[in-house]
C-alpha cells in the first residue's frame, strides 16, 4: 500500500536493528570460538611437547593422525578426576570462559530486546500522538473552527490523513464563507424581488380601486388602466415563474426529457417568444443557419434558455437595430451565437454575468439577474457551455452543445 510509509519505516528500522544486532552476535560467537580454540590449542601444544620429549620415536605425522582421528580414546582416565568427556570440557579455562560468554550473550540478548521494544514504543507513541492530534482537529472542525494549521511534512499514512483533513477543512471553510455570502446575496435579492413585487401590486390595487370607486369612469381611461394592470400582472407572473424555476433547479426536482431536437427548431421557438419585445424597439432578428444539427436535449427548457439570452440581447440593443443569430456545427459541438449591437458589458461584469441575482453596470432598473443564470444552468444540463464576449458596441453570447 502506497500510504503505508510509516509502517514501512518501522519495518525498515526493525530490520536494520536486527541486521546490526545479528552481525554483532556473529562477531561475538567468532570471538568466543577463537578463545576456545586458543585455549585448546595451547593445551594440545603443551601435551605434544611433553610427548616429543619423552617419546622421541613418535613421529610428528603420528601425533597429527592421533589428533585428527575420529576414534574415541579411553575415557576412564578422565573419570578418575570426575570429568565426563561426553558432558564436560577437559580444559577448565574453556569452562570458565563458557560461563563468561553465557552471561555476555544473555546481556546482549536482553539489550537487543530492549532496543526493539524502544523502536516499537517510539513508533507507537508517534502514532498515538498523531491520532490524538487528528481527533483534536476533528473536534475543532465540529465546533466550526476552520482555522487549523498542519505543520507535519512527513509522508506516513497519518500525516497524509492530516493533510486530507486540512484540505477538507479548507473546503468546509470556503463552503461556510460561500454560504454566508449566498445568504447575504439571497437576502438582498429577495428584498429586490419584494420591492419589485410591491410596486406593481400597489399600482394594480390603486387602479382597481379607481375603477371600482368610479363606475362612470371614461372608457378610454378605464382601458388604459386595464392595459397597465395587465402589464403589471405579466411582470409579477414573470418574477414568480423565475423564482419557481430557480427553486426547482436548487431542489433538483426538474425532470428533463432528453430527446433529439434540431437546433433551428429550438431557436425558432425562442424567437417567437421575443417578437413582441422586438416590435416595441423595432428590432429585427437576423437568423443565419450555416449548418444545422440535432442535439439531445429537453426542448422546452432549451427554448427557455435561448429565450432568456435573446430577451437580454433585445433589452440591450439600440432601437431600430437588429440581433444576429448564427447556427453552425462541427464534429465536436453544435454552435449558437447570439449577437446584439449596443451597450457593451463592462469588463468587471463579464466574469459575473452568469451569477444568480447579479446585476451589471448597464443592467435595466427592473432586472433581477435571474435570466442568464437560469440559461447557464439549462445549457450545462444538456452537455453544453455558455460564454460571452463584449467589445466595440457588440456583445456575443456563445452556446456550445457538445456531441456525445
Amino acid at each position: 500500500m502506497k500510504n503505508k510509509v510509516s509502517l514501512k519505516k518501522f519495518c525498515v528500522a526493525v530490520l536494520l536493528a536486527t541486521i546490526c544486532l545479528s552481525i554483532m552476535f556473529l562477531f561475538l560467537n567468532i570471538y568466543e570460538y577463537k578463545i576456545y580454540t586458543k585455549n585448546f590449542n595451547n593445551k594440545i601444544s603443551m601435551i605434544t611437547s611433553i610427548v616429543k620429549n619423552k617419546y622421541p620415536q613418535v613421529s610428528d605425522k603420528e601425533i597429527i593422525e592421533i589428533l585428527n582421528n575420529d576414534k574415541k580414546g579411553d575415557s576412564d582416565f578422565f573419570k578418575k578426576y570426575g570429568i565426563d568427556i561426553e558432558k564436560d570440557t577437559v580444559i577448565l579455562a574453556n569452562e570458565n570462559k563458557f560461563h563468561t560468554f553465557l552471561i555476555i550473550n544473555l546481556i546482549y540478548l536482553l539489550g537487543a530486546i530492549i532496543i526493539l521494544i524502544l523502536i516499537f514504543i517510539k513508533y507507537n507513541h508517534k502514532k498515538e500522538k498523531d491520532i490524538e492530534d487528528i481527533i483534536k482537529q476533528i473536534e475543532q472542525i465540529n465546533k466550526r473552527n476552520y482555522e487549523l494549521k498542519i505543520d507535519s511534512n512527513s509522508e506516513d499514512e497519518l500525516s497524509i490523513l492530516k493533510n486530507e483533513i486540512y484540505k477538507t477543512t479548507i473546503m468546509l471553510k470556503e463552503a461556510a464563507d460561500n454560504s454566508n455570502k449566498d445568504k447575504i446575496n439571497l437576502k438582498k435579492s429577495l428584498e429586490d424581488i419584494s420591492h419589485q413585487l410591491k410596486t406593481p401590486l400597489t399600482s394594480v390595487l390603486v387602479m382597481l380601486d379607481n375603477i371600482i370607486e368610479d363606475p362612470d369612469m371614461d372608457e378610454e381611461v378605464k382601458k388604459d388602466f386595464i392595459i397597465d394592470i395587465k402589464r403589471n400582472v405579466v411582470n409579477i407572473n414573470f418574477l414568480v415563474q423565475a423564482i419557481l424555476k430557480l427553486s426547482k433547479f436548487d431542489s433538483n426536482t426538474i425532470n428533463f426529457i432528453k430527446e433529439e431536437n434540431k437546433v433551428k427548431d429550438i431557436v425558432d421557438e425562442a424567437i417567437k417568444n421575443v417578437l413582441p419585445l422586438c416590435d416595441l424597439k423595432n428590432i429585427d432578428i437576423d437568423l443565419n443557419v450555416l449548418n444545422d444539427s440535432v442535439i439531445l436535449s429537453d426542448f422546452r427548457w432549451q427554448v427557455e434558455a435561448i429565450t432568456n439570452i435573446l430577451k437580454n440581447a433585445v433589452d440591450h440593443s439600440l432601437e431600430n437595430n437588429k440581433v444576429t443569430i448564427n447556427i453552425d456545427s462541427n464534429n465536436v459541438y453544435s454552435l449558437v451565437e447570439i449577437i446584439n449591437y449596443g451597450k457593451v458589458i463592462d469588463k468587471k461584469d463579464l466574469k459575473h454575468i452568469f451569477e444568480r441575482f447579479y446585476k451589471g453596470k448597464n443592467a435595466k432598473a427592473d432586472s433581477i439577474g435571474i435570466g442568464l443564470a437560469l440559461a447557464k444552468s439549462i445549457v450545462e444540463e444538456d452537455n453544453g457551455n455558455i460564454s460571452v464576449e463584449s467589445n466595440d458596441n457588440e456583445t456575443k453570447f456563445i452556446l456550445k452543445y457538445f456531441k456525445i
